[in-house]
């Protein structure tokens, strides 16, 4: 460091003269020049202390004092006299001055100081307390502090400080201020926290309950809410909004304890926040007031019982044999008089149950990121376990008449589903008559007219439901076949004046495969617990996807608050809430509310699910959902119909069970509802809809048997508010675009007049379900052209493309991607030509026919969720499961391995379609297992059909894939076909039920429209599989691998779904999300670890917090 030359400041200055004495003794190294500069310093640090005027001149501009100092120090490090100086001298001057010192090469000197002072045994506690104040100032305005510190060796000397003064409150303050400042360098963040100073962290700020005690035992929280009320009533102009908030930290302290909850109620704290909250919205900036008020009322809020009698499903159906374990086993062994609703005690006694992060999981996925990835290289490799064996096997010849030795070209023609149908014989056995499925009135009504209605409110009020005659209508009402509604023989117009005739619009050019009396016939035949008698008008009509694009929403700032002190209202003004229950399954004879001031609901048809509706105000609704059939959770697909509404009045709707902490309802998706009105009138169609739409935990308690043994948990509430445009309308809202299993019997017999003498198509029933009703099987290729033993070879070679869907009921998006497919596969266009004359297709186009029948989310009757039972299917429960498996392993022991298998499904976490596939290379690459090439040598094939999808769909997004193999997934389709069955390309392709943020569609919810060209786009994309696979293409197939370059990018951001994702998936909100009140986020304790709900093949995605 260059020596400064000091400057006359008013010479006969003492501090001055000091100085240049000072300067002077650094200019010669003279033996005893450190006991004279320590001499020297002493009288410079008293004039400071003592004499306002020394400070200024210090400080003046132009003053060289520093440099002068800085250069005693750097001549002589054991100066220690010397850093006692320098906290007055920095402070005197404020930020500048400090400022100036970084300037100067001050930061390095210290450091130096530090380094040196450390030396000492003992270190001198009062220079090492010193020198982290004066760095604790210095770090943050120097912006290489990080790098010099460690370049210098000043990480370890804090550390080690720390651990030896633990109780030292003097010197822990500067000392973490200075640690905090290391940390914003990253490199010192990772060595901070190798060296174990998370840890210490944790010794030194603990928690200490018994503090919060002495505050309750001493009456000490009326008084915190006296004293904030007194701040909030004084502090007029907002100067003080941090002494205020400081207060509702204690508070927010105290009432982590159960005692201090209680004595938060008693003291009238709920409405005491409420008020002074109320009083802050209209002023932004004093929003951390409001959120903390918020956080402390709702952790406060006393836990309410879900009202209803049992969490069960209110559906029962017997299983011919209970599994040995299991939730399935937990649930048919639990007596029948426990209470499974709400625990007798559901607090946490003493337990810090308030956290400040949006989504706890994210915590946890980070710091136990790789625990879900598999690590056994042996199970990683594929190979083929313990199987059927050939003769066990044989059975599932007959769905393979292509292969057949004594095929020929005119036994495609003519075939009898029933002779190829695997009957189960657990399987109830029904007849038409059993199920009160008889026939349906027809379509063209005469409607006798009420008083004051118009004949259109006549047509909607008698078409909501379509009727099956014979059949009991629900909560009491009358059938429609003893209404006033009078059939036709001829369906024939009436021209009395008080009668009309229904004329249903005819859109039979726009839904070529819908037909609403063929879809009738096919209700029929369909078999529910529930013995449906109605059919939802949605369905027996048809749906035509909207000509205009529908946005994702973005939520107003303040709109979950809003909804949130609404809720809380229900407490301070208890008077005003109605609690009138106007539609409950658990009632057999519900009665029927008809005073014309509230709706009526209604979910008895297929893929119907609402249990209960209560009344809470004159337009809001508490909305219950119910569990899927044989268990106890699974609160998430919605489908029910609301009727007797006001036009332009908003209607709130809560749905108050839901189970998942994350929703892509805060990321801008929105409901769906069909109007009847809006549908008579020519736009018969599911069109997105919702204002202030959210999803926040709330105050109902969820049972530890609910919740896997885990006390203290909650439900989450979706709400939505929508007003309806007619007046006596009849709408159906639905958590996405419904698609039951009618419709896709309905869609199959359609397909069949598709067909042309080019199209072989056959339709099998693979199996019977549990519930009765019957698995289809499609086989679809090209016709050979000709019976020359060439072309018949040719057929029979072919290789094999395996498809399933929906084998989870509530992803019903999943149905509408294999209709699209199916549709394409059935087209008369030459590239469907080529793709048919490429592969042979088998395709079972819904693995769960009796969970969409009977209104499930996740499971079948077993209770079960039919993805996690690939491994070891049981053919009484998991029927449809075990045959599939059957199929794929009959092909294995011919030899014919399928070329792909594709499992569709639908994700409700995150936007844009995408694959999960598997790769032993890309799963060992996201662990620490080591492992030599040869161990890792893998065709790198499962990338092509993603690649391609992500150049040709619009919807597909290739970052997000990922083909990381999971051990809560290895149960799975996708896991179990690629190491048993030995098909290297074998996935699940997720679609959202969101929309999109990259690509044609960024910003736009997905529709029926997007979801069925995405069934297209992927024929497409295995027809350019094909073609890339010849010689010819062989060598222009290099850009769709890109091989390990395209892997070590996209590795650092794709890992697997239950491991942390550096990119979020998720923008932030301008206002904070609060998802809990409460403890870390549950996962589902009945679920593997990382498995999170059991979640569609990776559901359990990367949790974000909102900010």
């Amino acid at each position: 460091m260059n020596k400064p030359k000091m400057t006359t400041e008013k010479g006969n200055s003492r501090v001055v003269m000091l100085l240049g004495q000072l300067e002077r003794m650094n200019g010669e190294a003279v033996p005893g020049d450190a006991e004279m500069a320590r001499h020297v310093t002493g009288k410079i640090l008293h004039l400071i202390q003592t004499q306002e005027k020394t400070k200024k001149e210090m400080t003046a501009k132009g003053s060289s004092g520093m440099e002068v100092i800085l250069a005693a120090l750097e001549v002589n490090l054991t100066t220690g006299r010397l850093a006692f100086c320098f906290p007055r001298y920095c402070l005197a001057g404020g930020g500048n001055r400090v400022g100036v010192l970084v300037s100067k090469g001050g930061t390095a000197i210290l450091l130096q100081l530090l380094l040196s002072a450390s030396k000492d045994v003992p270190p001198s506690e009062e220079l090492m307390l010193q020198l982290h104040s004066i760095l604790a100032k210095v770090g943050p305005k120097d912006k290489k502090f990080g790098v010099k510190a460690r370049v210098n060796g000043a990480l370890n000397i804090t550390v080690n400080l720390l651990k030896q003064n633990l109780q030292n409150q003097k010197l822990l303050l500067p000392c973490l201020q200075v640690l905090r400042v290391y940390s914003s360098n990253t490199v010192n963040a990772v060595s901070l926290g190798k060296n174990g100073v998370v840890e210490l962290l944790f010794k030194i700020i603990g928690v200490c309950v018994s503090n919060s005690r002495r505050a309750v035992d001493r009456t000490y929280v009326p008084a915190l809410l006296t004293i904030y009320q007194d701040w909030h009533r004084n502090d007029t102009r907002h100067r003080h909004a941090h002494i205020r908030k400081g207060i509702l930290g204690c508070i927010r302290n105290v009432t982590n304890i159960k005692l201090g909850r209680k004595a938060f109620l008693d003291a009238d704290g709920m409405r005491i926040l409420y008020s002074t909250s109320t009083e802050c919205l209209p002023v932004r900036t004093l929003d951390p007031l409001v959120n903390t008020s918020s956080l402390i009322m709702r952790k406060c809020f006393p836990k309410n019982r879900l009202p209803v009698p049992t969490i069960k499903s209110v559906f029962q159906y017997r299983l011919p044999h209970v599994p040995a374990e299991g939730p399935v086993a937990q649930l048919y062994r639990q007596p029948p008089e426990v209470d499974d609703v709400v625990d007798e005690s559901d607090d946490n006694d003493d337990a810090d149950t308030e956290n400040d992060t949006e989504n706890e999981e994210d915590d946890r996925d980070c710091c136990l990121q790789n625990d879900d990835i598999e690590t056994d290289l042996n199970k990683l490799r594929p190979g083929e376990q313990a199987s059927r064996t050939m003769e066990e096997l044989r059975m599932y010849e007959r769905f393979f008449s292509e292969l057949s030795e004594d095929f020929q070209v005119q036994d495609l023609e003519g075939w009898d589903p029933s002779l190829s149908r695997i009957v189960v014989p657990t399987a109830p056995d029904m007849t038409p008559s059993d199920s009160n499925l008889v026939q349906l009135e027809c379509a063209d009504r005469a409607l006798d007219q009420r008083p004051g209605e118009g004949l259109e409110q006549a047509l909607v009020r008698e078409l909501g439901r379509v009727a099956l005659d014979g059949g009991a209508a629900p909560n009491g009402q009358r059938p429609a076949a003893e209404s006033e509604v009078e059939r036709e023989d001829d369906c024939s117009s009436h021209s009395s004046g008080d009668q009309a005739v229904l004329e249903v619009p005819d859109t039979a050019a726009l839904l070529p495969l819908h037909d609403p009396e063929l879809y009738v016939e096919m209700v029929k035949d369909t078999r529910s617990v529930p013995q449906y008698s109605e059919v939802a008008y949605p369905d027996y009509f048809g749906h035509i996807a909207p000509t205009y694009r529908e946005h994702i929403v973005e939520r107003l700032y303040g709109v979950q608050r809003s909804k949130i002190f609404q809720d809380i209202e229900r407490m301070i003004h208890p008077n005003d809430i109605l609690d009138k229950v106007v539609y409950d399954l658990d009632l057999q004879s519900c009665p029927v509310v008809d005073d014309g001031e509230c709706l009526k609901f209604n979910s008895l048809f297929e893929s119907g699910n609402l249990r209960k509706a209560v009344q809470v105000r004159k337009f809001e609704y508490d909305l219950i959902l119910n569990s899927d059939i044989n268990s106890n959770h699974y609160h998430q697909w919605f489908y029910f119909e609301v009727s007797s509404m006001r036009a332009g009045t908003p209607y709130r709707f809560n749905i108050i069970n839901c189970e998942k902490s994350n929703s892509q309802f805060n990321y801008g998706m929105q409901v769906l509802m069909y109007s009847v009105r809006e549908a008579i009138n020519g736009r018969p169609c599911w069109v997105r809809t919702g204002t202030d739409i959210c999803y926040y935990k709330n105050h109902f308690s969820r049972s530890s048997i609910a919740a896997g043994g885990q006390k203290g948990k909650s439900y989450y509430t979706m709400t939505f508010t929508v007003t309806f445009q007619h007046k006596d309308d009849v709408c159906y809202f639905a958590y996405h675009y419904p698609y039951t299993y009618s419709t896709l019997k309905m869609h199959l017999q359609k397909l069949e007049a598709l067909r042309t003498p080019q199209i072989y198509l056959r339709q099998d029933v693979l199996c019977e379900t549990l519930g009765g009703n019957s698995c289809p099987l499609l086989t679809i290729t090209a016709m050979p052209q000709s019976t020359s033993n060439d072309q018949i070879c040719q057929f029979r070679n072919r290789p094999y493309v395996f498809l399933t869907a929906r084998v989870h009921p509530g992803e019903t998006n999943a149905s509408w991607v294999m209709k699209g497919t199916l549709e394409f596969l059935m087209g008369t266009g030459p590239v469907a030509q080529s793709l048919r004359e490429a592969y042979i297709f088998k395709i079972v186009p819904m693995l769960n026919p009796d969970g969409v029948v009977n209104g499930n989310h996740r499971c079948s009757l077993s209770g079960e969720d039919l993805n996690r039972q690939w491994q070891r299917p049981n053919p009484d429960l998991h029927p449809t499961i075990f045959h599939a498996k059957g199929l794929l392993q009959y092909l294995s022991a011919l030899q014919r391995v399928p070329l792909v298998y594709c499992d569709y499904h639908g994700h409700s976490r995150k936007k844009n379609v995408f694959m999960y596939g598997c790769s032993i290379k890309e799963t060992v690459w996201q662990t620490d297992v080591n492992a030599t090439s040869s161990d890792l040598h893998e065709d790198l094939g499962y990338r092509t059909l993603p690649k391609i999808l992500s150049q040709i769909a619009p919807a597909f997004s290739m970052a997000s894939c990922s083909f990381v193999v999971e051990k809560s997934k290895e149960s799975t389709a996708r896991v179990v076909v690629w190491r048993e069955i030995g098909v290297q390309k074998s996935y699940t392709m997720e679609s959202t039920l969101c929309g999109c943020d990259q690509g044609k569609y960024k910003g736009l919810q997905i529709g029926t429209r997007e979801l069925e060209e995405m069934g297209a786009q992927f024929c497409v994309a295995l027809l350019r599989l094909k073609r890339l696979s010849s010689p010819l293409e062989v060598r222009h197939a290099s850009h769709f691998l890109e091989a390990e370059g395209d892997l070590i990018e996209t590795s650092c951001r794709n890992t697997s779904s239950t491991t942390y994702v550096l990119k979020e998936d998720e923008p932030s909100f301008m206002e904070e999300v609060d998802y809990s009140a409460e403890s870390d986020e549950e996962t589902d304790p009945q679920e593997n670890p990382g498995d999170e709900e059991h979640l569609s093949d990776s559901e359990a995605v990367q949790q974000h917090p909102f900010t």
